[in-house]
């Protein structure tokens, strides 16, 4: 089984975005195997879906409102492609483990970047 470690951010608030992931998760034949709470403004999600749905799984992150970071969007894409490729059924429905990983950054603000001591380069 092929594993994926996925990080994004979003400024979307966490008590719209967490139902609405977390259905489009399952519309997209994901199991959800974890949900956890790392600090007040990450998340993480342990799924497992079948590597057939997994465009539909990207298209569904990112019509949430989250942002992948560009090694995201490269891991999602390649799968994507492998997808593409593949014909026969028992190659698709190969299982992929996936990790997303997502920053909720509604609550943080310039002030608090600064505070912080964050650069903005």
């Amino acid at each position: 089984m092929q594993s994926l470690d996925i990080q994004g951010f979003t400024y979307e608030q966490r008590h719209g975005l967490l139902p609405d992931l977390t259905a489009a998760f399952s519309n997209c034949g994901g199991w959800v195997l974890e949900r956890k709470t790392l600090s007040p403004t990450n998340m993480e999600f342990r799924i497992e879906i079948q590597l057939l749905a997994v465009l539909d799984l990207y298209a569904a992150i990112v019509a949430t409102g989250v942002e992948l970071t560009r090694a995201g969007h490269e891991a999602l894409t390649e799968l994507c492609t492998r997808r593409k490729h593949l014909r026969l059924a028992a190659e698709l429905g190969q299982i992929v483990a996936i990790r997303l990983e997502i920053s909720f950054l509604d609550d943080i603000t310039i002030h608090s970047l600064l505070a912080s001591g964050s650069g903005l380069a």
